[in-house]
C-alpha cells in the first residue's frame, strides 16, 4: 500500500540526527541512496548477554518476564551512549520469536538468547481447541513490557513491537517442523486448515499492539530496528528451508500474500540458502518491499561469496547485509550501493565514525 502517513521529527537525546537517519531509511525502503546507505552498528544478542550477566535468579523465564528489570536494563545501557548511523535506540518487547504460538496456548521454553514452544496439536482434533486468548500471561506480560517502555521512553528511546511468526511458522510450532512436513504431503487438508487459524487472527494481533504504539507516538519498528512512520512488518517462512518451491507455493505464498496486504513497509527475513530457494515466489509479492539476507554461519561465511545472490536480490528489492567490519572495502568494491542497507557490529564509537567516513566514499559524497 502506498505511504500517505505524515512525517514528524522525535528528539532523542542519544540520536539528535534522528530525521536526517528517517530520511536515508526512507530513500532506502524506495531503493535509491540520499547522501550515502544506511549503516546500522550492532552487536548481536549485547543486550540479552547484558542482562543475563546482571539478572539475580538463576531462572531463565524469571528474567525474560521481569519487566522492571528487563525496562531498566535496557535505560541503563543507554546511559552517555550517542547511536551513530541508522542505530535507532529501540526497546523491542521479546518473549521469543515462538510468543504468537503461545497466545493460542502453547508453552514456552526459555534459553538464554532466545526460546521455543511446545507442540501443542498432537492430533488433529486437537486444532479445534486452538483459541485466540487475550488473557493469557504471554499476551498479559507484553502488554506489560509495551506500557512500561512507554512510560520511559520520552526522549531517549524508541518502543516497538514484538516478533511476530503467524500462518505456517506458527503452525509447524503447534504441530512440530519435522511432523509437519509429513502433514503437507500426508494430509494437507488438514495442514492447511491449521495454517488457516494460525494466520486468521494476525490483523487483529498486529492492530492490538500498533494502535497501543501509536496512541503514544511511536514510530511502526521491531526486532529489526528499522522504523516506519506507518505500518512496518518482518514477514518471514523459515519453515520454508525444509520443504520444495511447490509446497512452498501452495502452502506459504498465500499466506504471505494476506500478511503484508494492511502494511506500509513489509521487510522480508530470508533466512539462508534453505529460503532462498524460494526467492523467486517470494518476490512475486509486489508488498514485500525489501528482504533482510542472512548468510548464516560457519562455511555460510564471509559475505563475499554471497554478492552475486546480493545483486540479484538488488536487483529486486532494497536489501539489508549483515557484514564483518573487516569486509567493508571488499564489499563496497563489489557491490553497488542503491538500495543497501548494511549491518556492522563494532566495538566502540572510534570505529563507527570510521566506517561511516569510509561509506561515505562508496557514493563520492563527503559525510561527517
Amino acid at each position: 500500500m502506498p505511504d500517505t502517513t505524515t512525517w514528524w521529527n522525535l528528539e532523542l537525546e542519544g540520536m539528535p540526527d534522528f530525521d536526517r537517519a528517517m530520511q536515508r531509511v526512507y530513500a532506502w525502503y524506495a531503493g535509491a541512496v540520499l547522501d550515502r546507505p544506511p549503516v546500522r552498528f550492532m552487536a548481536h544478542n549485547a543486550f540479552v548477554n547484558q542482562a543475563l550477566a546482571d539478572y539475580p535468579s538463576p531462572s531463565l523465564k524469571d528474567r525474560w518476564f521481569d519487566v522492571e528489570f528487563q525496562v531498566d536494563t535496557f535505560a541503563r545501557s543507554l546511559q552517555g551512549k550517542r547511536f551513530h548511523g541508522e542505530t535507532f535506540p529501540v526497546f523491542f518487547p521479546n518473549l521469543g520469536p515462538e510468543v504468537y504460538a503461545a497466545f493460542y496456548g502453547s508453552e514456552v521454553e526459555y534459553g538464554e538468547v532466545t526460546a521455543w514452544s511446545k507442540p501443542l496439536v498432537h492430533d488433529w482434533d486437537d486444532m479445534q481447541r486452538l483459541r485466540l486468548d487475550t488473557d493469557n500471561s504471554y499476551w498479559r506480560k507484553l502488554d506489560e513490557l509495551t506500557r512500561c517502555a512507554l512510560e520511559r521512553c520520552t526522549g531517549q528511546f524508541l518502543v516497538g513491537y514484538t516478533d511476530m511468526h503467524p500462518g505456517v511458522d506458527c503452525a509447524a510450532s503447534w504441530r512440530d517442523p519435522q511432523q509437519f512436513c509429513i502433514d503437507l504431503i500426508e494430509c494437507p487438508d488438514e495442514a492447511a486448515q491449521l495454517i488457516e487459524i494460525a494466520i486468521r487472527d494476525f490483523e487483529c494481533i498486529y492492530d492490538h499492539f500498533d494502535n497501543i504504539l501509536k496512541a503514544h507516538g511511536q514510530l511502526s519498528v521491531s526486532w529489526m530496528g528499522i522504523p516506519s512512520f506507518g505500518r512496518m512488518h518482518i514477514p518471514s517462512c523459515d519453515f520454508s528451508a525444509l520443504i520444495s518451491p511447490a509446497l512452498f507455493e501452495r502452502f506459504c505464498l498465500p499466506v504471505l500474500q494476506r500478511e503484508v496486504k494492511t502494511m506500509t513497509h513489509n521487510i522480508f527475513h530470508v533466512d539462508g540458502k534453505g529460503v532462498l530457494k524460494h526467492l523467486d515466489r517470494i518476490l512475486s509479492v509486489p508488498e514485500v518491499h525489501a528482504l533482510q539476507w542472512v548468510q548464516g554461519v560457519g562455511s555460510d561465511q564471509p559475505i563475499m561469496q554471497w554478492v552475486p545472490t546480493i545483486q540479484r536480490m538488488q536487483a529486486r528489492r532494497p536489501v539489508i547485509v549483515d557484514i564483518n567490519k573487516h569486509e567493508l572495502d571488499d564489499f563496497m568494491a563489489a557491490v553497488k550501493p542503491e538500495g543497501i542497507f548494511l549491518w556492522i557490529g563494532t566495538d566502540n564509537e572510534d570505529e563507527e565514525l570510521d566506517i561511516l567516513r569510509r561509506i561515505s566514499t562508496w557514493t563520492g559524497q563527503n559525510v561527517s
